[in-house]
């Protein structure tokens, strides 16, 4: 059976436009994506090898830039896994990368200071010591288990409420803006402990390491590089399993899903987690390699942009995503380099563009190149971007008869004379 892949929900307003799995996950465009993979490791290589006025140097903000990207980039997967594949929109996943950086944040900032001393925010307040939420940040292990804690415990109960109580569509989206608004205007506060307006900054050390030397930059680029790529893979594993299909299921025809006996709550609060936790560690990788963590960060606006990149690159592509998140933040930086005031004017018209236009996205556009199409690709395949309602539909059916037919297998064997019926009820 021949399967597609989504770029919007049926459940919104307006078509919906299909590319197929095929030309997405192909072997030409696993073939991109690794020989990209390879220019990036030989940028940092070339960086520390050739000296600056070289012709192969590559210059030290150039490292810097791609490196916040690529973290970008992950957060942008990361909202497209489960925007994308399970149908939820999030205006609030800027909530989960400041997070995970605020908690990296901490322990950069003590380890640039003596055992005993305080940061210069506490000690301006006249704080004696730590609160207790920071206690143990000196350690490197225990603020990596942060990073992944305290994301996944909030996106963890606030799921669950949310999905126990059935709420979806726009009024989950209010409410994850909602309660990222709540948390900036918390960590704008002086008196809470996390910087007030300035947040953290002067981080001078990592693991040892000076922050500010080449090496350290280099090394903090390619693990950024490698964790992106080890989530594209494992993002791509998860949806084109069988609980991939139960995603696109839930996205599709969640009444349906249920009608066949599945509860939904478990498979959407799953995908709703492990988005938080993949953004929440772009935000751990983002802050040291720019310096900074404040509740601007958390701002609506940041979380719609997030939206912006995973629309511009193809929704429900997680390449796309990547793509995405690179080309608009690249526009970005030289739009407010030459034009400031006009970038999000640009940026609205672009949103607007790929909305009307360009509904497949970056991706839509290059898949339909020959070269990342596969040798057996016909015209059948070609068309089913253009059957919108049709297409959806059939996405729905196909994964909940696939769905229906394992569930009913595996009734069938414990008892044989159960109808489906029977089952449901």
């Amino acid at each position: 059976m021949k399967t597609t892949t989504n770029l919007a929900s049926p459940q919104q307003a307006g078509p919906t436009l299909t590319l197929p799995a095929s030309a997405l996950f192909s072997n030409r465009l696993w073939l991109v994506i690794i020989i990209c993979s390879v220019i990036g490791l030989l940028l940092p290589l070339f960086h520390l090898s050739f000296p600056a006025g070289h012709a192969l140097h590559v210059p030290a903000w150039l490292i810097a830039l791609l490196g916040k990207f690529m973290c970008f980039a992950l957060a942008a997967l990361a909202l497209d896994l489960v925007w994308g594949y399970t149908g939820i929109l999030s205006l609030g996943h800027g909530l989960f990368f400041a997070l995970g950086a605020y908690a990296h944040g901490m322990y950069l900032m003590r380890a640039g200071l003596a055992p005993d001393q305080l940061p210069p925010f506490m000690v301006f307040l006249d704080w004696k010591e730590y609160p207790w939420f920071w206690a143990g940040t000196d350690s490197f292990l225990w603020c990596a288990l942060l990073v992944m804690l305290v994301p996944g415990l909030l996106a963890g109960v606030f799921g669950y409420l949310a999905f126990r109580s059935r709420v979806k569509g726009v009024y989950f989206s209010i409410m994850t803006q909602a309660l990222t608004f709540a948390f900036m205007l918390l960590f704008f506060r002086n008196d809470t402990g996390f910087g007030g307006n300035n947040g953290f900054t002067d981080f001078k050390l990592w693991l040892g390491l000076d922050l500010q030397a080449p090496s350290t930059r280099a090394l903090l680029y390619c693990l950024t590089l490698f964790i992106l790529l080890g989530a594209l893979v494992l993002c791509r594993m998860l949806v084109l399993s069988r609980l991939g299909k139960v995603w696109q299921a839930v996205r599709d025809s969640e009444p349906r899903l249920m009608f066949i006996g599945y509860n939904p709550l478990g498979f959407k609060l799953f995908a709703w987690v492990l988005s938080a936790l993949l953004c929440a560690l772009a935000g751990a990788l983002y802050v040291p390699q720019v310096g900074i963590i404040n509740p601007s960060e958390m701002s609506v606006a940041n979380s719609i942009e997030m939206v912006v990149w995973v629309a511009v690159g193809g929704r429900g592509t997680l390449v796309g995503a990547i793509l995405g998140a690179f080309a608009v933040n690249g526009l970005k930086s030289w739009f407010t380099a030459s034009f400031p005031d006009l970038w999000l004017f640009a940026l609205g018209a672009l949103f607007i563009a790929v909305t009307l236009f360009m509904r497949q996205g970056l991706l839509g556009l290059l898949a339909q190149l020959p070269g990342l199409r596969r040798p057996s690709a016909t015209a059948s395949e070609a068309d089913d971007g253009r059957d919108t309602a049709d297409t959806s539909a059939a996405n729905a059916a196909n994964a909940a008869n696939e769905l229906a037919s394992a569930h009913e297998s595996a009734h069938t064997s414990a008892a044989p004379s159960a109808t489906l019926s029977e089952r449901t009820t």
